[in-house]
């Protein structure tokens, strides 16, 4: 078989298989068409494993059957559940060779030529490796089979490979058994007809925006009772203790009160939401770190392992995790609130970050998600983020916004030592220089700003519309609070600041606001960790108002 069309044509996802061993040089021959295939930027990301054990086959198929109860459960129709249990969907077992094809990540560490707009692309590069894999077998009267029902998380650790290493899935290799009536398996069983030729179509018009998604945000301040604060305060001083003696917590007990509009407030369904993204700037090497662990950090929220985790457990806060750029292709079915804009934001040193309408987007997709939580009955929320290279995001918003210098807004961010730290500043200062945009605040937020950052201001603003107490975490969230602010000043009663981060611009930036943090534990590292920890105090302030004696009811005289 050489004709390039029959090899294309009679490729198929095999899942019926001779039981004939498949030839050493049949496999590498196969293994050399994957190797030639495209690499982005040549990183060579691509690794083949050979399964040949048939207690690791008999692990994966398990893996297998577990996973593909949970796809039968996806649907109540009972013909249709019937339907696709009929279907033989692997061969792990009956085939003579397992493949599992992976991608390397840690390629990423280092810069890269093609991986800039997506770190997808060396998935991308992979997968034209497993079709050259798949035409090179068809043409050598072989077949391949992909298995992707499967969890990958307990797939890679069943393997024991390290986290790096990313497989496609487990591919079933042998000599076929059928050639399924030469049309896809499918289709054979009128499971879904295949179309006969593609969709194509000529893109001839540029589409410009018709209408531009607006945030409406109630400028109308709320008006406080003056005979309800009295009566408040006249509360807090009648516990049994000297006036102002529980010092900051009465603060608190009166803001979180006058909020409530309420003698007896109470925090329900307290939520903590994390947004994630990728920053452009971080190709710069302005963070210790590199891209990729803010896909690492995700996966580890996802999976329970971070510090957010650990304390929203220990106070009962319920914790959401949003993914608002971050440059990776989630699993749907993780439980993560997908809300990406795009793979990351551009580099500001030379350009925009965003174009307007990602701008705008990222305002009404932050207000959608904080809107979705405020419906549950939640009347706290916290905000919290994540995103290697975001504390550069972060000090140039800081600087452009209060015409700061931008030394006055730089600090080490996750830790980087003092000659990075100058570099970083150098950086950022070449990048507000080339900065020649208008300078209302949209379009410096365009330009130098975060799809994280952004998201959080949409959903402080829509927590604020819904009366909602607001906790805001460390620098990058005091950053978002600050945009949230200069569109709509009402919104600081709502406002608790939890903690005063180790950032040195924050202390700065908590003044300008006229605000003190509850906590200050040298804490810098993110992920709304702060929010978390005051908690406990901001349930004290609720407290002792409720639940605390009053001189009269005690009979403890005041004199």
């Amino acid at each position: 078989m050489f004709d390039l069309d029959e090899i294309l044509k009679s490729r198929r996802d095999t899942r019926h298989f001779m039981h004939d061993e498949v030839p050493d040089a049949v496999i590498e021959k196969a293994l050399q068409a994957g190797h030639w295939s495209p690499s982005v930027g040549l990183t060579d990301a691509t690794k083949y494993y050979l399964i040949k054990s048939a207690e690791i086959r008999k692990a994966i198929k398990e893996l297998f059957l577990e996973y593909d109860k949970k796809a039968t459960n996806q649907t109540d129709n009972e013909q249709q559940k019937s339907q696709y249990q009929a279907l033989k969907l692997e061969a792990i077992e009956e085939a003579p060779l397992g493949l599992v094809i992976c991608y390397d990540r840690s390629v990423l560490n280092n810069f890269t030529i093609g991986t800039v707009g997506s770190n997808e692309s060396i998935k991308f590069s992979a997968v034209c490796a497993a079709q050259n894999i798949w035409l090179s077998l068809t043409e050598q009267g072989y077949s391949m089979g992909w298995v992707s029902i499967l969890n990958y998380y307990e797939f890679k650790k069943l393997l024991g490979f390290p986290e790096n290493i990313e497989p496609l899935g487990y591919f079933c290799v042998g000599k076929p058994a059928t050639n399924y009536e030469n049309q896809p398996m499918l289709q054979q069983l009128n499971w879904k007809q295949k179309s006969e030729t593609p969709f194509v179509e000529e893109i001839s018009i540029l589409h410009k925006k018709e209408s531009e998604i607006k945030l409406i945000l109630d400028k109308v301040e709320k008006s406080i009772s003056t005979e309800f604060e009295a009566a408040l305060q006249h509360k807090i001083d009648n516990k049994t203790k000297p006036a102002g003696s529980l010092g900051m917590l009465e603060v608190l007990a009166k803001q979180i009160g006058v909020l409530f509009q309420t003698l007896e407030p109470k925090i329900t369904k307290p939520n903590m939401i994390i947004f994630a993204a990728d920053h452009g700037i971080a190709n710069h090497g302005v963070s210790a770190y590199p891209q990729d662990v803010t896909r690492q950090m995700v996966t580890n929220f996802l999976e329970g392992g971070a510090a957010i985790n650990v304390f929203c457990k220990q106070h009962n806060i319920q914790l959401s995790i949003v993914d608002s750029g971050v440059n990776y292709d989630f699993s749907t079915n993780v439980n993560l609130i997908s809300a990406k804009i795009a793979k990351g934001t551009q580099s500001f040193l030379h350009g925009a970050a965003m174009s307007s309408t990602e701008l705008d987007l990222c305002f009404a997709k932050g207000s959608e998600i904080v809107k979705a939580i405020a419906k549950t009955g939640s009347n706290c929320i916290g905000f919290g983020e994540m995103g290697i290279g975001n504390t550069s995001t972060a000090s140039v918003l800081m600087s452009v916004i209060l015409e700061l210098p931008i030394e006055d807004c730089v600090g080490n961010g996750t830790g980087v030592n003092d000659e990075k730290l100058q570099f970083k500043k150098e950086i950022l200062k070449r990048a507000i220089e080339n900065y020649k945009n208008d300078n209302d605040l949209d379009s410096k937020l365009a330009y130098f700003g975060g799809f994280e950052i952004c998201q959080m201001t949409g959903g402080m603003l829509e927590a604020y519309n819904n009366n909602m107490l607001i906790l805001v975490d460390g620098f990058i969230c005091s950053i978002a609070f600050l945009i949230a602010f200069k569109k709509n000043p009402g919104i600081i009663q709502n406002a608790i600041f939890c903690h005063q981060s180790a950032e040195q611009a924050h202390m700065k930036l908590l003044n300008y606001l006229n605000g003190k943090a509850i906590l200050n534990l040298n804490l810098r590292l993110g992920e709304g960790t702060g929010c978390a920890v005051a908690f406990p105090i901001i349930q004290s302030a609720v407290t002792f108002l409720n639940e605390m004696a009053s001189f009269e009811s005690a009979g403890v005289s005041q004199n």
